[in-house]
């Protein structure tokens, strides 16, 4: 008892001292537990269009209609903000953490009640001092009272300034849940396109391998060829038809997967036929950004929000050690005939001031105050945390942003490459200087190269939507 003593003496000093009537800790915002800038070469910065220099096509000023320029795409994703039921989540939580912030705010006026009661009674007749003992009596009272608690320390407060600060964390996480929404869209759209593209080549080097695969069978029942060539014909053909009904499968599971996260039935018109360059149009975003750009992140202001959060629940639990002081008045009438209930001289008032004053609560004042400091430690690391994996996330897509880049180029000349060697195989075989296996062997690194182009084409285009993601969104989003 004597150090809750203590520790209550110690709060009232320091209060008188200061001056302040909170006692919640100054917030200040934490020092950037990461470098100020990304560890990326120089030329990747260059190759990005010197963006440091040019803050308004920074990417937390680019919105998603500005970044995403394939119309489907942009009906798409605008379906998805209306009738995705995760995100529908999101926003109810919103009111939810609204509907709690008023309830603790409400704390901060005055409660006021009315009430009306009659009461009827007998006394026992035993404890009568005259003959006849008690009649019964009744009493019709009207009374309207008010209650406030004189918030000397912030107590109250604080509490409403923690619910605030929960309430603008579940907004963070709603603009959280958004960008992730858009990102799965967009990447679910990019699949699709990338999975019909492969599906359309599958079916091309179907149809071409069953027409070689006929010339070939005509060859081998005229004795011109073996039956190995024979054999060697079937297996592209089966191969290329194992593919295109693999690919069939995954077009269907990535409508799927689009109708979902859109919420709704989609309409084919929305759908892309291929990945035409208009699917991958997606604008480059910077990357000479400042690390404080992290700071913007939805998921970074969330952790903020519940930092302050625990940083307000600190005050309100100092300010449990200190006097409550709580006012009751109340106002009205008392008759014992309803009819005579407002008439003159029938009027009441009662005024009860109280002051609590806590002496010995068993260590529980403590305790919370305990709890508060050390969820306000926890909020410290989840946002330290958050940055530091927000960091981590556009060091990745930064470093790749470079290396998908050289990567699709090579790919591209490795395809024409392959063309070119399949062109110049026909020729050969056809004029006898080569045998039809080495003219199979360049057909499928032909194929393979197109598939790798495609599958590199996706990434980049997926790199450059994680990029956007990451780096926190538009914030300056136009209307349509």
């Amino acid at each position: 008892m004597n150090k809750l003593l203590h520790v209550s003496v110690s709060l009232s000093v320091a209060l008188a001292v200061s001056g302040c009537s909170l006692l919640a800790p100054r917030y200040q915002s934490p020092p950037l537990p990461v470098a100020e800038t990304w560890p990326i070469a120089a030329s990747v910065a260059a190759d990005a269009g010197e963006a440091a220099a040019n803050a308004a096509n920074s990417a937390d000023n680019i919105g998603w209609r500005d970044f995403f320029v394939d119309a489907r795409l942009q009906q798409l994703i605008a379906l998805s903000l209306q009738n995705n039921r995760d995100l529908r989540v999101a926003v109810l939580n919103i009111e939810r953490a609204r509907a709690q912030y008023r309830v603790q705010r409400a704390d901060r006026v005055p409660s006021i009640n009315a009430s009306g009661s009659m009461i009827r009674q007998k006394a026992p007749s035993a404890t009568a001092t005259t003959a006849g003992g008690y009649p019964i009596t009744e009493v019709y009272s009207a009374d309207a009272g008010a209650a406030f608690e004189l918030d000397l320390f912030g107590r109250v407060h604080n509490l409403s300034r923690a619910a605030l600060e929960r309430y603008l964390a579940q907004d963070a996480a709603r603009r959280s849940a958004q960008l992730s929404l858009i990102a799965e869209v967009a990447n679910a759209y990019l699949t699709l396109a990338a999975d019909r593209e492969l599906q359309r080549l599958a079916m091309e080097t179907l149809t071409s391998q069953e027409s070689s695969y006929k010339l070939i069978q005509q060859q081998h029942e005229r004795g011109a060829v073996s039956g190995l060539d024979l054999a060697q014909a079937q297996t592209t053909v089966e191969a290329a038809r194992v593919d295109a009904a693999r690919y069939a499968g995954n077009v269907i599971q990535d409508v799927n997967a689009l109708t979902l996260l859109v919420g709704t039935t989609l309409d084919n018109g929305l759908l892309p036929e291929d990945f035409a360059a208009q699917v991958t149009g997606l604008q480059p975003l910077p990357a000479g950004l400042p690390a404080t750009v992290l700071l913007r992140r939805p998921d970074v202001l969330q952790t903020e929000h519940q930092l302050r959060a625990a940083n307000a629940n600190i005050g309100a639990a100092r300010a449990a050690f200190l006097p409550s002081i709580t006012l009751t008045g109340s106002i009205g009438s008392a008759s014992s005939e309803l009819s005579d209930l407002f008439k003159s001289g029938t009027g009441t008032w009662s005024f009860i001031p109280q002051i609590t004053v806590p002496i010995f609560q068993g260590g529980r004042l403590l305790g919370n105050l305990s709890i508060a400091n050390t969820d306000r430690d926890i909020a410290l690391a989840q946002y330290e945390r958050s940055i530091q994996a927000g960091f981590r996330e556009v060091a990745d897509a930064l470093a790749l942003t470079q290396t998908l880049a050289q990567q699709r180029q090579a790919q591209q000349s490795l395809a024409e490459a392959a063309a070119k060697t399949y062109e110049l195989s026909q020729a050969r075989y056809k004029s006898g200087r080569d045998s039809y296996l080495s003219l199979l062997d360049s057909q499928r690194s032909e194929y393979a190269a197109q598939q790798g182009l495609i599958a590199t084409r996706l990434a980049e285009q997926s790199n450059r939507v994680a990029l956007y993601k990451v780096l926190g969104g538009g914030w300056r989003e136009r209307n349509p």
